[in-house]
């Protein structure tokens, strides 16, 4: 199985409608896409420097599965989204 882990700060200045939106829209994609096994993410309870605001967990098969969840229409909607009101996105990537 691959582990994708994400982690998202957002602008200072992003609505919070607008981050809503993204997690409405983030729980829609494990109906929308077929490839992917498990699914979760939610917002940083913490409040620490160093935290990030969200972080999304999920896993998949292969490497070839990640890669068509990457291409996903449904995904990459999301992803212009996040871009909008994400400073910063880190991702990590292992087999476990």
């Amino acid at each position: 199985m691959l582990k994708h882990v994400v982690f998202f700060k957002f602008k200072k200045d992003a609505p919070d409608s607008a981050i809503a939106e993204v997690e409405k829209e983030l729980g829609g994609l494990p109906s929308a896409i077929p490839e992917i096994r498990e699914f979760v993410f939610g917002r940083d309870v913490i409040h620490s420097e160093r935290s990030y605001d969200l972080a999304l967990v999920s896993s998949f098969d292969g490497m070839d599965e990640l890669n068509r969840y990457q291409v996903h229409p449904a995904h990459k909607a999301v992803v212009v989204k996040i871009r909008a009101i994400a400073e910063s996105i880190l991702a990590v990537d292992f087999y476990y």
